[in-house]
């Protein structure tokens, strides 16, 4: 991630007050900055959010919306610090960890942290093979294999700058969003319903509670809040602070456009299969079988663009593993791991799981419950370091920050509390 010397030299020009003037020069220096949050926002639609969402709309409707909603509202804020992080201070958040804490404790984090892409890398991966086998009938083996292929090949664009990746995301970001608009509006949803659901909190019984447990890990992702703060730096040069603010106003309006896009997504997913399956009292337990019924219940073209979103978003979100993988790995301990042999590792447990026959479906969802397990590690020590005026100086969380990061936290490890609670007690 160190080809962009030619955005950080437009990042750091002077700029005269006239920039602002028009709607174009506007534009112009807001797509200067835009493009980290593009990346960031692939991994809040990939295909964990896939199986979580549609199991969460034909289980129980439109009920479990609001977990989208708030679950973004979440993503968004510890998307910001990620980001302020990186342009504060000119380091990622793994290597201002092993400025600051022990080592010890940075294995601790460095192995969570692994663990969690191990597990995004699942997703992702399966997501990329049944996009393949359910558009071009493709043996799920071989698929698998043709997605890691494609895999390496996004990320190698990146020796010829960050700013291809971004462009090549992007474009499958607006695959992913066009095929999902064609679903929403081919689905006919109750549209009074959905507002209701949308700021009305709702968790009918302990498999309710699994499956918004499950959206929050697939929504708010550890190891972009990782990547975020690496991926800024393209765009940071020796800046004065004003210079920095500008660039961290910029990145914010980034952060707003990218993740709405996502939380349009995700909500879309939820309420085409409410409105699909949950309409005509259909539990849908694998992708294929959401794919297959969608045909009959809504036409061919809204089966076909499904496998379309499904393939761009596991092709494209496993690309941004592979990169925060580089981030976590080198940051925590600076231990340096061949890429293809990395990527080799962490496609294993995907291919073992297509070739034993276990439902890719239910392990996608069991998958991102793990991870909300593994994102206070990671919201932690951003709220700590971003909070520190010693490290940040102007930039330092103020106390309304502080609050609401500890008050995030708090929920997510309240839902992961409960989650286990009810599955000691057999009530998921």
């Amino acid at each position: 991630m160190q080809e962009c010397k030619n955005i950080r030299l437009k990042a750091i020009k002077p700029a005269h007050p006239s920039i602002l003037s028009t709607t174009r020069k506007k534009w112009r220096l807001f797509s200067t900055y835009m493009g980290p949050a593009f990346i960031v926002s692939v991994a809040y639609i990939d295909p964990g959010n896939f199986a979580t969402n549609i199991s969460g709309g034909s289980n129980f409707g439109y009920q479990l919306i609001w977990v989208i909603l708030w679950s973004n509202l979440m993503a968004i804020f510890c998307q910001t610090l990620s980001a302020k992080l990186g342009i504060a201070t000119g380091f990622n958040l793994p290597e201002m960890c092993a400025k600051i804490f022990s080592r010890p404790l940075n294995w601790f984090f460095w192995i969570a942290a692994e663990l969690a892409a191990i597990m995004t890398d699942l997703a992702e991966f399966l997501g990329g093979t049944l996009g393949l086998y359910l558009l071009f009938r493709i043996p799920m083996v071989y698929a698998g294999l043709l997605t890691g292929a494609i895999t390496f090949l996004i990320v190698y664009l990146e020796k010829y700058g960050q700013r291809v990746v971004e462009t090549v995301i992007g474009f499958l970001v607006a695959i992913i969003s066009i095929a999902y608009v064609i679903e929403l509006f081919s689905a006919k949803p109750v549209w009074s319903e959905v507002a209701w659901h949308a700021v009305i909190p709702a968790l009918p019984n302990g498999q309710a509670v699994m499956i918004a447990v499950g959206m929050l890990g697939a929504t708010v992702m550890p190891h972009v809040i990782y990547l975020h703060s690496q991926l800024v730096q393209c765009r940071n040069g020796d800046h004065t602070d004003e210079l920095r603010r500008r660039h961290l106003q910029m990145e914010k309006l980034d952060i707003a456009f990218a993740m709405n896009i996502a939380f349009v997504i995700n909500a879309a997913m939820v309420i085409v299969s409410a409105a699909v399956f949950h309409r005509h009292g259909m539990i849908v337990d694998t992708i294929e079988q959401a794919h297959r019924s969608l045909e009959p219940l809504v036409g061919r073209l809204s089966s076909s663009v499904f496998g379309i979103a499904l393939l761009a978003s596991g092709l494209s979100s496993s690309a941004v593993g592979t990169m925060a993988g580089q981030t976590i790995m080198k940051g925590f301990i600076n231990l340096q791991i061949p890429l293809n042999l990395r990527r080799l590792i962490t496609m294993a447990p995907a291919l073992a799981i297509i070739i034993i026959g276990i439902n890719p479906m239910k392990a996608l969802i069991i998958s991102q419950v793990t991870l909300s397990f593994a994102l206070p590690l990671a919201i932690i020590p951003l709220i700590l370091i971003t909070g520190r005026k010693d490290l940040m100086r102007s930039f330092a969380n103020h106390t309304p920050t502080k609050i609401v990061g500890w008050i995030i936290t708090s929920l997510i490890l309240i839902m992961n509390a409960l989650l286990i609670f009810l599955s000691i007690t057999g009530s998921v």
